[in-house]
């Protein structure tokens, strides 16, 4: 999720409501359709073509295409470029007001005449100059693209041939758990390459996972390790295990280690307070997520509330008001107001990082200090459009990002949808609070259709939760600034400060968990192209529908006369009870009429979406039902799970996971390589982020396995051999590898009717011990047979490891070879039994459901649930049949 933004900090460049304005003069011409609505001024958007054309362009060259496919998505951009800027230019103008001194009769047709040419000829010259602007970022995005392709194309050389390669670069990003083990990764700029005896410069972000520390951002390092590919998209271009420590060969520079200071200081300084201050402060102040407790992420996540901790605009906006205020009261002259506010603008980029959203702010707030220099009015749409062209000329990638594009569309919407939609609500609740409903509900039409990419669902109490909760961002960012910058050096006074902040941060966490807790809370909507263009066009008419036109008299005549007898006859109702009780009333009949209609899409789009939409909001572990098959995801995020398993050939395990609203896949186990374990892999990793794989020690059947590896090396998945003991975090969930036998063949069960097929794969499955942010202890055991059972209970039952678990999945669907030591040991809550209908092996047997029955089990089998996800409640374990 990406977040909303509150407002956007650019001097200006968020087009709020309005003052009032003064009314048209009265006099024969005035109507009283000018009374009722006042001008408003004209949104400047003569750069919003260029930007357009930008990222369309570079999203279009920075793409998986081929060079047809890419030849053809950038004419497309460009002939909708100069039909856009086309548009653009020779929108009408409004009509200059006659001379007075004419006849009435004379000066109109004189007036007519001469300002229809005057608009034809600028209409024309203004199209010529938005077309050769559109035309000169399409080429400088061209030419940015091939210049930076040619410096990454030695990087990309070893890449492709898995060389083993020291690098030398800059650390550009704060650390993160590691996918595997207990190390750290970042990333780093790369600007030396050696490899295979060759030196070379290049230029291109890698991420290293290495043990130990990880190097202080801006710290110049040398590693050293095997170059892996990685999918294509914003993110770096190659992972790299470093082997060995990495070695630091300068430190960062003044200003950076100083920002590095403040941070790690915050961070020392909030460690004593609650739980969710200790995350949400840094995390408000400056951008350090790595201690939010996992419940209160997801439900900020729910609500749409992320944006509190993922600095952008909102963050530069309360920095620059504060500053403008200061300045103001100091009345300092306008060239120091801006030299100001630029040094400070540049250092808060330093201390937050400059993360995609980050920079947009950041140019977009430059593009306003610029105008604001120069004297010029300064305006949002173009002030945004100049910081987007700039940042994707610079770097045609962050066109693929998701965070960059996410922070633009938010900011649009703020200054196109805040102003109008703020003057629609102001009749019915005043301007405040009409202007606060506004700008979540701008920022959430604009980002709902990019935010469906992520997670197919849509917030419903998004509005509502910034409504509450974003008032306490302004004494929480204040206040976890003015700590920052005293945890360095005055600790004890930097406490009580952080302490106040915390106060903040704990009505915005508990608004989040009040919120996200509700029925409802988040709509399942289809997944894929088809449900983004649906909000779309939803989002659209709705907001046609609202801005239309504003409430006048031709607005209630043109209702009299379309509108249905009965709905004539309720709106009747409306303004009686309006008359008699006042505008309260009104707002209030409205807010029921608004949650009846929410009801009915509550009850309506799920029933569109799909069944399989019926999987509950906070499910956490879910048996797909592939059929005869395997595929179990357990849940990492709102849009993320650890899958295990992909079940047959075809799209079953796709389906499910769109179903189960999982985007990314943060870990991916293929058990063994069996065809019912790894023939749905082309089907999950269509469409999604697949962060790493995890496989069978034993690559039989070879055929299978080979088509396997060669399917997530196309994919730029990193693959890692499972061994026991092998662990780690993947999202809000850790895992253990329990067993990873890798026997010669001929060692499984054919014989006992466990259908190994003689390759020994069964008993080199891959047998794994997860955790879920919900408390869920899950099991899964592959197609581990009866012997590979004992030698797991063995194991387990000397280490005390896996006793007693919540949830597992019953080893090779139910076959008769199953291990009664290691279900005892195991006594597991609910089992789960992957099984297809009518089919041929007799699975699941009487023996193993009366085993797994016998140990307190309750049993599920996805041949008479379908897709079978169970949800923590308290103490107990509910499910829900798909």
């Amino acid at each position: 999720m990406t977040p909303l933004v509150r407002s956007d900090a650019t001097g200006g460049s968020v087009d709020a409501v309005p003052g009032p304005a003064s009314l048209p003069a009265t006099g024969p011409a005035a109507r009283p359709t000018d009374l009722a609505s006042p001008p408003t001024r004209r949104v400047d958007l003569r750069l919003a073509p260029a930007a357009l054309v930008s990222w369309a362009a570079a999203w279009a060259l920075t793409g998986p295409m081929l060079g047809w496919a890419r030849t053809v998505a950038v004419g497309a951009v460009l002939a909708a470029a100069v039909a856009g800027a086309v548009v653009v230019a020779v929108r009408p103008a409004r009509r200059a007001p006659a001379a007075p001194w004419r006849s009435r009769s004379t000066r109109g047709s004189e007036a007519t005449a001469t300002g229809a040419d005057r608009r034809r000829q600028g209409g024309a010259r203004s199209a010529g100059l938005h077309v050769v602007v559109a035309l000169a970022c399409l080429a400088a995005v061209s030419l940015g693209v091939h210049a930076q392709v040619a410096r990454q194309a030695p990087l990309r050389s070893m890449v492709a041939q898995g060389a083993h390669a020291e690098l030398v670069g800059r650390v550009v990003s704060e650390p993160r758990p590691a996918v595997f083990g207990d190390g750290e990764r970042w990333q780093v700029a790369v600007r030396h390459m050696t490899a295979r005896g060759i030196a070379s410069s290049v230029a291109g972000i890698v991420e290293v996972t290495a043990a130990g520390p990880a190097p202080r951002f801006g710290a110049n390092v040398a590693v050293s390790g095997v170059l892996r590919p990685v999918g294509s998209g914003d993110g770096p271009l190659a992972r790299l295990t470093a082997v060995g420590p990495v070695a630091e060969r300068a430190p960062p520079a003044a200003l950076l280690r100083a920002t590095h200071t403040m941070r790690s200081s915050l961070l020392d300084v909030t460690d004593p307070l609650s739980a969710q201050a200790r995350g949400l402060v840094p995390g408000v102040a400056v951008g350090d997520t790595s201690r939010v407790p996992e419940a209160v992420d997801e439900a900020m996540r729910a609500t749409s509330l992320t944006h509190v901790t993922a600095v952008s605009g909102g963050h530069f906006a309360i920095v620059v008001a504060a500053l403008t205020a200061l300045c103001a009261l100091a009345r300092a002259p306008r060239a120091l107001r801006v030299g100001v506010v630029a040094v400070v603008a540049a250092g808060f980029v330093l201390l937050v990082r400059p993360e995609p959203s980050v920079l947009r702010a950041a140019w977009t707030c430059a593009a306003a200090l610029l105008a604001l220099a120069l004297g010029r009015p300064s305006s949002g749409p173009p002030a945004l459009a100049a910081a987007a062209t700039v940042l994707v000329v610079v770097d045609p990638w962050l066109a693929r990002s998701y965070g960059f594009v996410l922070s633009c569309v938010a900011t649009a919407g703020l200054v196109l949808l805040a102003g109008p939609l703020a003057r629609r609500l102001a009749p019915w609740t005043g301007r405040p609070l009409g202007f606060a409903l506004a700008v979540p509900w701008a920022a959430q039409a604009a980002c709902g259709p990019v935010l469906l990419l992520l997670d197919p669902h849509v917030p419903l109490m998004s509005v509502p939760a910034n409504l509450l909760a974003t008032p306490a961002l302004v004494p929480a960012t204040v206040l976890g600034l003015v700590a920052t910058l005293l945890a360095p050096w005055a600790p004890g006074a930097a406490l009580p400060v952080a302490w106040l902040a915390g106060l903040a941060t704990g009505w915005m966490a508990a608004v989040a968990q009040a919120l996200a807790a509700m029925p409802g809370a988040r709509l399942p909507w289809p997944a894929g192209p088809l449900g983004v263009v649906a909000l779309a066009l939803l989002t659209v008419a709705v907001l046609a529908l609202v801005l239309r036109r504003p409430p006048g008299a031709g607005w209630r005549r043109e209702w009299r006369e379309a509108a249905p007898r009965a709905v004539r006859r309720v709106r009747r109702q409306v303004r009686r009870a309006a008359a008699r009780h006042g505008r309260g009333r009104t707002a209030a009949v409205a807010g029921l009429a608004g949650t009846a209609l929410l009801a009915v899409l509550v009850v309506a789009v799920p029933r569109l979406a799909g069944a399989g939409h019926q999987v509950p909001g906070d499910w956490q572990v879910a048996a797909c039902d592939v059929g005869q098959g395997d595929s179990l995801a357990v849940r990492t995020g709102p849009a993320s799970a650890v899958v295990v398993d992909v079940g047959p050939d075809g799209e079953a395990a796709g389906r499910c996971l769109d179903e189960l609203g999982v985007a990314t896949v943060e870990l991916l186990v293929l058990s063994h390589f069996h065809a019912d374990h790894v023939g749905g892999l082309a089907a999950v990793l269509r469409g999604r982020t697949v962060t790493a794989a995890l496989v069978s020690p034993l690559d039989e059947p070879a055929g299978q396995a080979e088509r396997a590896r060669s399917q997530l090396a196309a994919a730029g998945v990193p693959v890692r051999t499972a061994a026991a003991g092998d662990g780690g975090a993947a999202g809000t969930a850790t895992w253990q590898v329990l067993a990873a036998r890798g026997g010669p063949p001929g060692t499984g069960s054919a014989a006992t009717g466990g259908g190994d097929e003689g390759d020994g794969a069964n008993d080199a499955s891959v047998a794994l011990e997860l955790r879920t942010a919900g408390g869920l202890e899950v099991v899964a055991l592959g197609d581990l047979e009866e012997g590979g059972q004992d030698a797991l209970a063995a194991d387990l039952a000397a280490s005390g490891r896996a006793a007693d678990v919540d949830v597992v999945k019953m080893a090779h669907h139910g076959s008769r070879s199953q291990s009664a030591a290691l279900a005892r040991h195991l006594s597991p809550r609910v089992t789960l039994v992957s099984v297809g209908a009518d089919n041929t092996y007799g699975h699941p047997t009487d023996d193993a459901l009366d085993l797994y029955a016998s140990a307190g089990s309750a049993l599920v089998r996805t041949d008479e649930c379908g897709t079978a996800a169970l949800v923590r409640r308290g103490d107990e374990i509910g499910l829900a049949c798909g």
